[in-house]
């Protein structure tokens, strides 16, 4: 099935891509890595008012939504630009906390919603990611959450641009999690993937295009035409699920996006990689900040193995 976004929707994602690219998110991300959160926090506020996180938020809580199909439109731009920070983690967070008493959700979604609080979730056992930037920092324990007082020491990452921090214990006590939570999670990460695949794909197009070998351009051989094929088709076949997901937010179905979309990405990382030789990982090469990201993604929110054993167990039960 060919999922197609309506006008207005397409308008909203041309319309965050063109404030990502020129927001120079090179230069944030690196900033982001060393710690130096001031860029980072200036471009979350301006994604915040494109509204993204209020897709997330009921509109009884100053949102937009919940508008899944909108917020996974926006999460392929935030991949494609792989912006740092958070950003599926406080779409978790707001989700979260719709469960929270009334008053406890009127305390903290608005602010998630605006921008005005960065959040990050760690289920239990797990680190948090970016704890040392989140305002708001909740653990994720069977059966219920706590806002955490705090965070240790920074972890090192596969992408450097993704600061993991283990949540200090105890906290403030709220409501049992939602149960949609996790749909949410993956769905965001999906559609982030595939924003990095993309991306991925997009440069290496590139370059091979600029790259000369026996005196003509490396991307018109065969086996080079064969691999950019494969990422592209792994991408477009990932791009319907993730959006079909997003119309049913069914878990079974999050989950084959997720592991769709991550795969494609990961498999388009490898190609990219290849292809440009030594000079793709070199830290100072824009092409090293989307390649840790596509690995990086791959395990968060559920290994592929985890997502496809949940798809195989739903298929079993509808059988």
């Amino acid at each position: 099935m060919r999922f197609l976004l309506d006008a207005e929707q397409r308008a909203f994602a041309a319309s965050l891509d063109a404030l990502l690219t020129a927001a120079d998110t090179p230069a944030v991300i690196r900033d982001w890595s060393r710690g130096d959160h001031a860029s980072g926090r200036a471009l979350w506020s301006r994604v915040a008012d494109a509204g993204v996180f209020a897709l997330a938020v009921p509109e009884g809580y100053e949102g937009l939504g919940p508008r899944p199909v909108e917020l996974a439109a926006a999460f392929v731009e935030l991949g494609r630009h792989a912006v740092p920070g958070p950003v599926v983690e406080t779409v978790v967070a707001a989700v979260l906390l719709e469960g929270a008493a009334p008053g406890t959700a009127k305390r903290l979604l608005p602010a998630l919603a605006s921008g005005q609080t960065m959040a990050t979730v760690a289920p239990e056992g797990a680190y948090a990611l970016d704890g040392d930037a989140a305002a708001l920092r909740i653990s994720w324990e069977p059966g219920r959450i706590r806002l955490s007082p705090g965070h240790g020491p920074v972890r090192p990452s596969l992408d450097p641009a993704r600061r993991l921090t283990p949540l200090l214990p105890g906290g403030e006590l709220l409501a049992p999690p939602a149960d949609d939570a996790l749909t949410w999670a993956r769905l965001a990460t999906a559609a982030q993937a595939l924003g990095v695949g993309l991306a991925l794909l997009d440069r290496t197009v590139g370059y091979v295009g600029q790259r000369t070998q026996f005196g003509v351009p490396v991307g018109s051989f065969q086996a080079v035409k064969h691999r950019l094929a494969d990422a592209r088709i792994a991408l477009e076949f990932a791009r319907p699920l993730v959006f079909g997901a997003a119309l049913t937010m069914e878990p079974a179905d999050a989950a084959a996006a997720k592991a769709a979309a991550c795969e494609a990405a990961y498999a388009t990382a490898r190609t990219a990689l290849q292809l440009h030789g030594a000079i793709g990982y070199t830290a100072e090469y824009g092409l090293s900040l989307w390649l840790s990201k596509a690995r990086a993604l791959r395990a968060a929110w559920g290994a592929p193995e985890e997502c496809r054993a949940l798809v195989l167990s739903a298929g079993d039960r509808r059988r």
